[in-house]
């Protein structure tokens, strides 16, 4: 088993949380992201030198930018960037707000176009690595209440198709995930 560096995002609780733990726990370096890196705390003292924490606003473009080159400085490479930052918003569609849409968009999808982006010229030059999009099961169906949340985890979906197409060449493998109801606090007090 070779040593991995993972660059994840939203990993101060659920999914990204998970994944971190999970690809720490085998040995694999990680660079987790969230907006506060004090949920961070209890995997930096058990991880030590494996785990880099880094403060993110995926919404930020320059900051994910950043963000990543950063992780690559410290870890030397990156090989799974995984853009699992994201929320719902629930409501009627004809009650969104232009502000509520464009939060749900630049979160679920613009976050990962802009981590994806930042990655892309380091993956690039490896000739290999993996982006895994964090989708829904929202990306392929549609239920009341949650539209502007489909609408950015359908856009994810087919821009990460492009994207797998566009990238092949390179060795850079492109995954979407998409998960059904799990409970990961995807709508509580930090989306």
């Amino acid at each position: 088993m070779s040593e991995k560096v993972w660059f994840i995002t939203g990993t101060s609780r659920g999914f990204g949380r998970e994944w971190a733990i999970a690809a720490l726990e085998r040995g694999d370096k990680v660079a987790a992201t969230a907006r506060n890196t004090d949920t961070l705390a209890d995997l930096a003292e058990k991880y030590g030198d494996a785990l880099l924490p880094i403060a993110l606003d995926v919404t930020d473009r320059d900051a994910d930018f950043a963000a990543v080159k950063a992780a690559h400085d410290h870890f030397g490479r990156l090989d799974i960037v995984v853009n699992n930052a994201g929320y719902g918003h629930f409501g009627f569609v004809e009650e969104l707000t232009e502000a509520e849409a464009r939060a749900q968009l630049e979160t679920n999808l613009f976050g990962a176009l802009w981590v994806t982006q930042a990655a892309l010229p380091y993956l690039r030059a490896q000739r290999s690595g993996h982006i895994i999009q964090v989708s829904s099961i929202g990306g392929i169906t549609a239920f009341p209440l949650v539209g502007i949340y489909h609408a950015s985890k359908w856009a994810l979906e087919g821009l990460s198709q492009s994207l797998a197409q566009e990238v092949a060449g390179f060795g850079i493998h492109v995954t979407l995930i998409e998960p059904g109801g799990f409970d990961t606090d995807w709508s509580g007090p930090s989306s």
